[in-house]
């Protein structure tokens, strides 16, 4: 399928657009979404649909905007597919004032970020940017981050969905949108109506490098370990005090030093992971990300974390220690591999954009994970975002029209196999 000039033009532009407007999300807030600021630009994707033709593109009051682009087959039994994307970034560094830039033609020079000099990215400790000469990479300025997570994926799915509706004649099943806020933050889901959405699946567009496809996640917990002690003033302390910040200490440090932490696995290994600590004399609370690839394997890392606390709360006597485990998000591939369709078509539309297929394991979580177990099966797809959450992000503009070609593939192959 030949991509036009103004399509091409089309997904560059409004990604320089869209990452202009400052959507950081926010922790611990006691709003939704998180940060109101993300509304500005969901508001204007709503009012840009309806300008596209899509007419019942609207934002609810949760910030969630969805929309249909109308079916162009002549079929009764095409299958309602949605893509995805995220507006918010995230908190780990600044989005305000972003300023992009398009490095055209790149020759492969390590690309010094104007307003900070000492941030470069370099060819060296960049693979990915290897297969990119000639192409053109677009970077923030070196003090914010770019927005390409997630807003590569939103001006593709704009993209495309501007191309479709031009495009009459390219024969299709009902196509819903989906931009939603929060997920940097863990919340993108939260009220997001499946059943209101209305598709059989959905594909997030929130992915890596091209040709990639993600259709396995981590499982994933977080368990809170609470040791308490006995506090009382320190001059008169002899054989009363039990100091609840040393027992948690003696406990971080009898965690292996070796395996099974994010600083010693790779791959398919998963990790216990101590990241927050909430330390008095009387209560300390270490706050634990759980991450496996099954969820008996999350279990057993669960047991191994009792078992050191415990013994660690034994060696002070008069310690005792407590244990809360909250679920976050299952490997979707439990329930993709019940959808082989899903996967199977969206691998063919890659292939069709004349792209290697790469398919790897998530070392982390997507929407896709709990959109999955929500009832709609939803791998992740490439957008082409790299070095995300820095201001080292880039992405390519060539990576990106592929993406939007990948689209327009996947609602074709949809209607085609119907």
């Amino acid at each position: 399928m030949p991509m036009t000039a103004a399509l091409k033009t089309s997904v560059v532009e409004r990604f320089l657009r869209y990452v202009t407007v400052d959507t950081q999300s926010a922790e611990g807030s006691s709003t939704y979404p998180s940060t109101l600021k993300q509304l500005v630009l969901l508001d204007q994707l709503a009012r840009e649909l309806k300008e596209l033709g899509v007419v019942d593109a609207a934002r609810d009051e949760h910030g969630y905007v969805m929309a249909t682009i109308p079916p162009t087959t002549r079929k009764l039994n095409v299958p309602v597919i949605g893509f995805l994307a995220h507006v918010d970034t995230s908190p780990e560094m600044s989005g305000a004032n972003v300023k992009p830039i398009v490095h055209r033609n790149w020759q492969g020079n390590d690309i010094v970020l104007p307003d900070d000099p000492t941030a470069v990215i370099r060819r060296s400790e960049n693979p990915e940017l290897e297969s990119q000469i000639g192409n053109d990479i677009i970077t923030a300025s070196g003090t914010t981050l770019l927005g390409a997570d997630n807003k590569a994926g939103v001006a593709e799915i704009m993209a495309a969905t501007e191309y479709l509706t031009q495009h009459a004649e390219i024969p299709h099943g009902a196509i819903r949108i989906g931009f939603t806020p929060d997920e940097e933050v863990g919340g993108g889901t939260t009220y997001f109506d499946v059943h209101k959405f209305g598709a059989l699946c959905g594909y997030t567009m929130d992915g890596a490098g091209r040709g990639m496809l993600e259709i396995e996640t981590f499982s994933a917990d977080a368990m809170t370990v609470t040791f308490r002690g006995f506090n009382t003033h320190p001059g008169f302390a002899k054989g009363r005090m039990v100091n609840s910040i040393k027992v948690a200490a003696d406990f971080i440090g009898r965690l292996p030093k070796d395996r099974l932490s994010p600083e010693t696995t790779q791959g398919r290994e998963g990790f216990v992971h101590p990241y927050v600590v909430d330390a008095s004399v009387e209560k300390t609370s270490v706050r634990c990300l759980i991450r496996d690839f099954s969820t008996p394997g999350l279990h057993d890392k669960e047991k191994l974390l009792e078992r050191l606390a415990h013994e660690a709360a034994g060696a002070w006597p008069g310690a005792t220690v407590t244990f809360k485990v909250e679920e976050s998000y299952r490997n979707m591939k439990e329930v993709l591999d019940k959808h082989p369709k899903v996967a199977d078509h969206a691998r063919e539309a890659i292939r069709r954009a004349g792209l290697e297929l790469k398919e790897t394991a998530i070392r982390g979580g997507t929407d896709g994970s709990r959109l999955s177990f929500k009832g709609l099966p939803t791998p992740n797809i490439f957008a082409g975002e790299q070095n995300f959450h820095s201001r080292f992000e880039w992405v390519s503009a060539q990576d990106m029209e592929k993406a939007v070609e990948v689209i327009v593939h996947l609602a074709r192959i949809w209607e085609e196999r119907a």
